[in-house]
């Protein structure tokens, strides 16, 4: 494992040094014998990743995130990982340290607590984390997403079946998203179906808004399906953790105070909550086993805010005309 500070050059592209003829030495003439000497090792470039892991990190232990379990899901398959680990108030640095991969980067970062508004900083410290991957491609993992290692080989293979394709520029997730119990899923239309998780690096791509997406320059990237699913774990801890989480995080997004959380969160009956039967990823089966709280979903109409209702009417829409109205795509999806 290797530690970078922030403020240290994000790193030299790989492939020849500017202006140096490919696998000539600086100051070697034009026109080199066929006899010469062989390349030392040291003058060969060293190969470009295939994939690259990049998460940002800033109190997990304060705010319970699987931080360590989401980075561990997906090790098996990248070639380097990058952790941007904000200085806060926890062990969080130790926490990462103590996965002990020598695939493991972890760059030490600042965040700027002036820049409490709309989440914003979420994206500019993905943005750094993403400027010290060195992988044709770049897997993007939020501290509370995890994937199922059934899917790593299909995600892999995506990877290098597309890789010389430059005109797939990332590559698209389903998502589960998990509410208020391990065993319940949330499916109302304000939870996101598909999002870009792997991007490909070099090409001007840059985490916007609060983290979710990405765009290339100026344009939603283009996309093919990854074969894989992310597990997301936001809104699953226990009560307790999960009003410090929502009253530290609101703090980036309103600038409220970070110790607001007076009581345990209450977990509502949202529109659209369902059961979960299947399996959960291998990295996740300690703290899914050890939950110590309930949470069942009912139909609760009581219980819905203006967002349920809504989810309900875009619900109707949706099975009479075979469209899902209104949905939050930042990508373009390729067809074959």
């Amino acid at each position: 494992m290797t530690v970078t500070p922030t403020g240290t050059p994000t790193g030299t592209p790989t492939g020849t040094p500017t202006g140096t003829a490919a696998g000539t030495p600086t100051g070697t003439p034009t026109g080199t014998p066929a006899h010469a000497a062989p390349e030392r090792p040291s003058d060969v470039a060293p190969p470009v990743p295939l994939l690259s892991g990049f998460t940002v990190i800033r109190n997990a232990v304060l705010m319970g995130y699987p931080v360590v379990e989401a980075i561990r899901s997906i090790l098996p398959i990248v070639d380097e990982y990058v952790v941007a680990v904000g200085a806060g108030e926890d062990a969080t640095r130790e926490l990462i340290a103590a996965i002990d991969s020598p695939k493991l980067r972890i760059v030490d970062t600042v965040w700027d607590r002036t820049r409490n508004r709309g989440g914003h900083m979420l994206a500019e410290k993905t943005n750094e984390a993403l400027a010290r991957c060195r992988g044709t491609w770049c897997f993007y993992l939020q501290a509370d997403e995890v994937v199922h290692e059934r899917d790593l080989p299909a995600i892999r293979n995506a990877c290098e079946r597309f890789a010389d394709d430059d005109g797939v520029e990332a590559l698209l997730f389903s998502y589960l998203h998990f509410y208020g119990s391990f065993g319940v899923v949330a499916t109302g239309h304000n939870w996101y179906r598909n999002e870009v998780r792997i991007v490909r690096n070099r090409i001007g791509a840059r985490s916007i808004g609060d983290a979710q997406s990405f765009m290339i320059g100026d344009h939603k990237p283009r996309v093919r399906r990854s074969g894989g699913v992310i597990h997301h774990y936001g809104w699953v801890k226990p009560p307790e953790r999960m009003a410090v989480k929502n009253a530290r995080i609101g703090f980036w997004y309103a600038g409220t105070p970070e110790d607001a959380a007076t009581a345990p969160y209450r977990y509502r009956q949202l529109y659209a909550l369902r059961r979960f039967t299947d399996s959960h990823p291998a990295t996740m089966l300690a703290l899914v086993q050890a939950q110590d709280w309930t949470f069942e979903p009912e139909v609760r109409p009581s219980d819905w805010n203006r967002k349920d209702w809504k989810n309900l009417l875009s619900r109707g829409a949706e099975v009479l005309t075979g469209r899902r109205w209104g949905e939050r795509r930042k990508y373009r999806l390729l067809r074959d």
